[in-house]
């Protein structure tokens, strides 16, 4: 039997799935059929509680999956069977990552404008910053100690040393900011949905440097930078995702993708990238060698728009729930008890 891929799902029963759920189905089972995959196996449960959720994190180092939810953190422990932890408590939750050299995670909590220390093993917060307005994405400089978080409303980047646990400077950009991304020579990319460019910062000087504009590329969100071959990968509203030369401040293509991404995935390791499309419920895999390229969608679920790598065997996470299709909103409301998260390793076979 030939699949794509393995998805670990969890699906409510049609018998009491909300109108336009069966339609959802259809449309994803014609994707799966396109996508030269022949069935989508429910091997696994990894529910959650209620609640809304945005990105997530995996260590490889604990095994253990984390997922910033509206009110607290998911503490998922992927090696063992226990159930799912709510650690910390925030206010809507979007970037969760773990401290190197710490049991620590850094939490932005978007609707109190600040950013919240939780210990993974007590579940307690050690600290709380204030930040700019609507903290959103968020990434963590390793080498020196140092977090960068993303103030969507305030267009503004909170630079935080994390030995003291303090901003140390502000820096001005435009309202609108996403997801950032470290590359080389101390620069910082920042995806700005608002303006549809890439900000930059030199992080050296802590100084704001010159947008990158992406022509034909509406409202972007999840970005990563690929080292080896020194591009970007902007994920857009308008299902494209634009190749960006991080050297030269250039768009050199774009490609193909799903409906309303959130997130572009690095496998460095592998050299691919994933970005979860949670408009049409598909996971585009993007292959980095040579001329990237589409190479797999892998049929998702509505909502999985988000997601985390592991990278030491290639299986990827992805948050989702099922919803109520409503006609004309934007943010359906979420049908209770639904929430979970979908396990793909792209590279398993039946």
């Amino acid at each position: 039997m030939s699949v794509i891929s393995r998805l670990l799902l969890v699906l409510l029963p049609l018998a009491s799935a909300e109108p336009g759920f069966a339609e959802s189905l259809s449309k994803q089972a014609a994707l799966q059929a396109s996508s030269g995959s022949s069935e989508i196996n429910t091997l696994k449960n990894l529910p959650g509680p209620d609640g809304r959720y945005d990105y997530a994190s995996f260590d490889e180092a604990t095994g253990h999956l984390y997922v910033a939810r509206a009110t607290s953190v998911t503490d998922y422990d992927i090696n063992n069977a226990s159930a799912p932890k709510s650690i910390g408590h925030i206010a809507h939750g979007h970037a969760v990552l773990f401290l190197p050299h710490s049991s620590d995670l850094l939490v932005t909590s978007g609707e109190d404008s600040t950013v919240r220390f939780i210990d993974r093993n007590t579940g307690h917060q050690t600290g709380q910053i204030t930040v700019g307005t609507d903290p959103d994405g968020a990434v963590i400089d390793t080498d020196h100690d140092i977090a960068y978080v993303m103030n969507a409303k305030s267009g503004t980047v909170s630079v935080i040393d994390l030995s003291a646990r303090k901003v140390v400077k502000t820096i001005a950009l435009k309202p609108g900011l996403e997801f950032p991304a470290l590359g080389k020579n101390g620069t910082l990319f920042v995806n700005n949905e608002d303006e549809n460019e890439i900000e930059t910062i030199d992080t050296r000087q802590l100084t704001a440097g010159s947008s990158i504009a992406l022509a034909d590329c509406s409202g972007p969100s999840g970005l990563a930078y690929d080292a080896v071959s020194d591009h970007l990968i902007s994920a857009c509203a308008n299902g494209k995702a634009a190749l960006v030369s991080a050297g030269n401040r250039k768009v050199i293509g774009l490609l193909d993708i799903g409906a309303k991404p959130d997130a572009v995935i690095l496998d460095a390791h592998r050299r691919r990238a994933y970005i979860p499309c949670g408009g049409n419920g598909e996971l585009d895999e993007i292959s980095l060698v040579s001329t990237p390229a589409v190479t797999k969608r892998i049929p998702t679920e509505f909502g999985a728009r988000t997601g985390a790598l592991d990278g030491q065997n290639g299986t990827l996470y992805l948050p989702t729930a099922r919803y109520l299709q409503t006609a004309g909103e934007k943010h359906p409301p979420m049908v209770a008890g639904s929430f979970h998260v979908l396990v793909v390793n792209p590279d398993e076979k039946n």
